[in-house]
């Protein structure tokens, strides 16, 4: 036999009830309002060598929208997050999320566009010596990269994202 609580105490009872469903109702809430401050995650791009792999989302990124190629250009700029070392004559290869591939997408190293627009998720670039002697100067002990989203058809303006990495000389 169950009993119930009279007088007082069931007040305090359905007190304590109600103030629960309370407090159940408002961390829904609170949840429900972090989630739809949050940014939908940009897609991201890899860039591995050897077996060291970094990956990271976007520096920047418009959800798709057109950055514009002064924008492209202060973002490739930016220092890079993440860092990876490497060795002298070993395969550089990147990969990104396939609607970045779809757009096409092209390698800058320190600012400047240096290959064509490849419309892969991956490529590798086998045997390039990033670091080499340039001219009587010192082989440089770092480089930063980007990986610029940009279109094939439009490639002077149309530019929707851009994911950068240091590259540390291994050999220096």
């Amino acid at each position: 036999m169950t009993t119930l609580p009279r007088g007082r105490a069931a007040n305090e009872h359905r007190f304590v009830r109600r103030r629960r469903a309370v407090a159940a109702a408002g961390a829904v809430t609170a949840g429900l309002l972090v989630l739809s401050a949050c940014d939908k995650p940009t897609p991201r791009a890899t860039v591995t060598v050897g077996h060291d792999s970094v990956s990271s989302e976007a520096e920047c990124y418009e959800d798709g929208k057109n950055l514009g190629r002064e924008e492209a250009t202060k973002c490739a700029l930016k220092k890079a997050s993440d860092t990876i070392k490497v060795p002298q004559s070993e395969t550089l290869r990147i990969g990104v999320d396939p609607e970045v591939a779809d757009t096409g997408w092209a390698l800058w190293i320190n600012g400047q566009q240096v290959t064509s627009v490849y419309k892969k998720t991956y490529y590798s670039f086998q045997g390039v010596d990033l670091f080499a002697d340039q001219q009587g100067q010192a082989a440089p002990k770092t480089l930063n990269i980007s990986i610029v989203e940009q279109n094939k058809a439009a490639q002077s303006d149309e530019f929707k994202g851009v994911w950068n990495f240091k590259l540390e000389n291994a050999d220096a």
